[in-house]
């Protein structure tokens, strides 16, 4: 029966791809006039055009790696108006971004894998967040700001061998530019948009001495108004930008010999206002699409900062020898207003710091028929929390009060892993990997209380409620009294492949990999600590077909999968409001998306995508209801991406070059209830969807010599949607909780090259 369903998918995925689907820059020539390339922001190509990649923790041309791979280039993305990992879903097949914080925090799903209605920031992402190959443990960490970027990969499916744990859905990895030891030279570019918008990069690279010792510099600037109207008087507008950050990376080899060190330092910050809300009925009413009526619009306040070594030595032609070690570290603090109305009913002030260490060393080996990856991981996170929910009227009519909690979460986890390529004939190669994993986590300090007191005034404790385990306001006010939770789990997960390589070029392959997200503490338990505990990880059994390959002008991949996904980790809100952790115990996905791009002529260039997904719950019951059948959140049925590359005019290093494109989506639910209600209940789950929609953005780049003039416009005709949805009705409020996504956005760049 898979075997069938890949097959039909497989087969459903070629058949659009005649009229275009792509691997981002795929056709470039890498010659100075591509409009796939950029002297800034080159991806790193081969010699015959393709991408490289290190989706294998080895460099690879992006058309011989049987993994379905989505590769993009710095200016390719700027083309598809992606300045932030929250855009990403517009250039990327089967992959969405969420969050109710705007772009912190961004919640990734990608194959209908995500954290579901999970909003706490201890949770880790099942899809793995990369940056230069060091895992981002903290969600936080993830909404940044892309620039001096050599490209991004997405990796769609368990990538659980060389990438490790909570990476069921797969992986993405941001690849920053590092010195070439070959050159000086830069760039430095600045913006202005509407809402009062200012941006600016700058990189320099400096050789100070040939093939041997170079660094790099770059920077991002972003300011800007709120993006959202409060019409509340004296109210902030939500959604403005103000964010810094830094990079710089120094890379030496001694005598340009066997030894290559990379050494980066990075820091960034944001200060903008927090995302609008769409709240309580009777005060969105009369209110344009993107406005708010919020008396306490909050700031976004967001900080990481860390430093990592990359160092490789090449012991002989065959093998080599790398380590990565890196400590990161950073803080939030989200002041959210969560009523959407001028009313105190939902204040939320969530803080939280964080650090982690993580040290990877692995032995490359490539001898001939055999090619060998192979070593070991160990990582280490903490976040302490500290979070303050302040309810309106809590303690009883006009009078306020609310929720006080803290918690510390450290996790360690430890692996060995290796994954071995054999060619066991002309072009077949057999790929088996291994990895196991041992996870330890430990939930400590706890404790939470509940005060009397108005927002941002003075609190009196009245009653402890973690640890309480009955009813919230039963237990004596215990200023001593903590929880502590232990919790352990231990994988085995793999991947064995079957692939083969066409004289001609073209590739085909059949995989199975084997994933898991670790086990997980409920961060949402401040009321009582009956909910309050250890849940199973999650786990998926992925099968996939797929094939890529270069015909003449076109480039073109695709593939069809089919998981089965067991213990997706899910919150089960309750009247009280108590929150509670529970593992949603089987679904099922299958699905298939194609990529293309076809060179039509040195001017002009096509490149589009198409998703299909099907994502259910075979078993779920949340709050005493049934929901076997509904549609795991954030899992739209089809999504698809199309654009041009079109040079009106190209003389030497003159051009003038319109890159238009369209991001299509059809529905998505934003809850595991979908549009099922709880009987006897007040909610109304059917509003916490987004039903179909399109974008389109374009960007109008003329180049003269050195100097580049750009225009840009996102979403264009100012669709709009919603972005995140949550059911808050179940939880005992009078409303649910939605964010507006962005309004239309449009502004100017210059850029100058040196």
């Amino acid at each position: 029966m898979k075997a069938a369903y890949l097959a039909a998918l497989l087969a459903g995925a070629l058949f659009p791809v005649g009229v275009g689907a792509q691997t981002a820059q795929g056709t470039s020539d890498g010659s100075p006039n591509d409009p796939a390339t950029n002297e800034a922001v080159p991806a790193a190509l081969t010699e015959t055009g393709d991408i490289v990649v290190t989706a294998q923790r080895r460099s690879q041309s992006i058309l011989t790696v049987p993994i379905a791979i989505t590769a993009l280039g710095g200016e390719a993305l700027a083309d598809k108006g992606v300045t932030n990992s929250a855009n990403l879903a517009s250039a990327v097949p089967n992959l969405q971004v969420s969050s109710p914080y705007g772009n912190t925090q961004p919640n990734f799903s990608l194959r209908g894998i995500s954290v579901a209605n999970e909003y706490n920031s201890n949770q880790a992402s099942p899809i793995g967040v990369y940056v230069d190959d060091v895992y981002l443990a903290n969600r936080t960490a993830h909404g940044m700001g892309l620039f001096d970027l050599d490209r991004v990969e997405v990796l769609r499916g368990p990538q659980g061998t060389l990438f490790g744990r909570n990476t069921t859905g797969g992986a993405i990895n941001f690849i920053t530019r590092a010195p070439s030891l070959t050159r000086n030279e830069g760039y430095a570019e600045a913006g202005y948009g509407n809402y009062d918008t200012w941006t600016a990069q700058a990189a320099v690279e400096a050789t100070m001495v040939e093939d041997q010792l170079g660094i790099r510099i770059a920077g991002n600037f972003a300011k800007g108004d709120g993006r959202i109207r409060n019409v509340a008087p004296g109210g902030r507008d939500a959604n403005s930008q103000d964010t810094l950050q830094g990079r710089a990376t120094l890379r030496f080899r001694p005598g340009g010999g066997p030894l290559d060190v990379k050494i980066k330092a990075y820091g960034g910050r944001d200060r903008g206002t927090q995302a609008a809300v769409h709240g309580l009925l009777p005060f969105r009413q009369g209110l344009d699409f993107f406005e708010t009526n919020e008396n306490w619009v909050g700031r976004n306040r967001t900080e990481a900062y860390g430093a990592s070594a990359t160092i490789a030595y090449e012991i002989s032609p065959q093998v080599t020898l790398t380590s990565i070690t890196s400590k990161d570290a950073g803080k939030q603090d989200l002041q959210q207003a969560a009523d959407g109305s001028p009313l105190d009913i939902l204040d939320i002030n969530w803080r939280s710091n964080y650090d982690q260490f993580s040290e990877e060393a692995r032995l490359n080996y490539d001898g001939g028929p055999v090619k060998l990856v192979a070593g070991g991981f160990y990582g280490f996170d903490k976040v302490e929390t500290e979070n303050t929910f302040n309810i309106g009227q809590a303690l009883g009519p006009g009078v306020n009060g609310g929720f006080f909690q803290r918690y510390t979460q450290r996790r360690r986890s430890t692996a060995v892993f290796a994954q071995g390529d054999y060619e066991l004939s002309r072009g077949l190669t057999l790929t088996l990997g291994g990895r196991y994993t041992w996870d330890r986590s430990r939930y400590d300090d706890g404790f939470a209380y509940l005060f009397a007191g108005d927002v941002g005034g003075a609190q009196l404790p009245l009653a402890t409620t973690v640890p309480c385990p009955g009813v919230p306001g039963t237990c004596p006010y215990n200023p001593g009294a903590r929880f502590a939770l232990r919790g352990r789990n231990n994988a085995l997960t793999g991947r064995v492949s079957l692939s083969y390589q066409f004289d001609d070029g073209p590739l085909v392959y059949a995989s199975y990999n084997r994933g898991y997200r670790s086990g997980a503490f409920n961060g949402g338990g401040y009321t009582s600590s009956a909910g309050i505990t250890y849940i199973a990880p999650e786990r998926v059994n992925a099968y996939e077909v797929g094939a890529k390959g270069r015909f003449g002008a076109l480039t073109l991949s695709a593939a069809g999968f089919y998981y089965d996904y067991s213990n997706q980790q899910v919150q089960d809100t309750r009247p009280g409001p108590v929150s509670f952790l529970v593992n949603a115990p089987k679904s099922e996905i299958y699905g298939a998306e194609a990529e293309a791009v076809l060179r039509l002529s040195p001017t002009i260039s096509l490149n589009a995508a198409l998703g299909y997904l099907h994502a259910t719950y075979k078993e779920l019951s949340l709050q005493g209801t049934d929901l076997s059948g509904n549609d795991l959140p954030f899992a739209p049925r089809f999504t698809a991406q199309g654009g041009v590359d079109l040079a009106v005019f190209r003389d030497g290093e003159n051009a003038l070059v319109f890159s238009p494109n369209v991001a299509f989506f059809t529905r998505q639910f934003f809850s595991p209830f979908n549009d099922t209600n709880v009987a006897g209940s007040q909610q109304n789950n059917a509003e916490l969807q987004q039903g179909d929609f399109a974008k389109v953005n374009a960007t109008l780049a003329w180049t003269i010599g050195r100097i580049t003039l750009k225009a840009w416009g996102n979403n264009i005709f100012g669709r709009e949607t919603y972005a995140y949805g949550l059911d808050l009705r179940g939880a005992g409020f009078p409303y649910n909780f939605l964010v507006p996504a962005a309004p239309r956005t449009y502004g100017g760049a210059v850029r100058i090259t040196f």
